[in-house]
């Protein structure tokens, strides 16, 4: 059975994720709005910043059905962020539409904490593709680093 969700975007978010698209001679990183919720889902949970929504944005972008996500293979990620959230596997359930609903919700919630760490970094920004790759390219270096230290932890009991 395939679920019927939609995937929301708060209102206040709205005009970034728009702007984050390149759809009517716009540049902006990403083709879809779909492509933009899931980075920003991933970005929050990389950060352990889950906001909730408040308003929801009724227009552009209105609420994303879920087979959107299903179709590029992006309902791992949501599954993902869910299992990471909850460390219960019960979360997985297709049989239950309110623990469909609470996967949906974990995973909103994460895109918006997403989307404001995105805001902080566009401050100022004219180009969003090349802010992001820099943020990409800081991620990267901060894990190499980690990667290459030597660390005296493992000796530790």
């Amino acid at each position: 059975m395939v679920e019927t969700g939609r995937i929301r975007v708060a209102k206040d978010k709205a005009d970034l994720v728009k702007s984050l698209i390149s759809t009517d001679g716009a540049t902006g990183p990403f083709q879809t709005y779909v492509d933009v919720i899931v980075f920003a889902a991933a970005l929050g949970a990389k950060h352990n910043k889950r906001i909730p929504l408040g308003e929801i944005s009724k227009r552009e972008p209105s609420p994303i059905p879920q087979e959107q996500f299903i179709v590029r293979g992006y309902d791992t990620v949501i599954n993902l962020v869910a299992i990471t959230e909850t460390k219960n596997l019960k979360i997985l359930s297709l049989t239950e539409d309110q623990i469909s609903e609470k996967r949906n919700y974990i995973f909103e919630e994460y895109a918006n904490g997403g989307l404001e760490i995105l805001q902080v970094e566009f401050r100022g920004a004219v180009d969003y593709s090349e802010r992001i790759l820099l943020l990409l390219s800081s991620e990267r270096i901060k894990h190499e680093e980690q990667d290459s230290e030597f660390d005296l932890s493992k000796f530790l009991s």
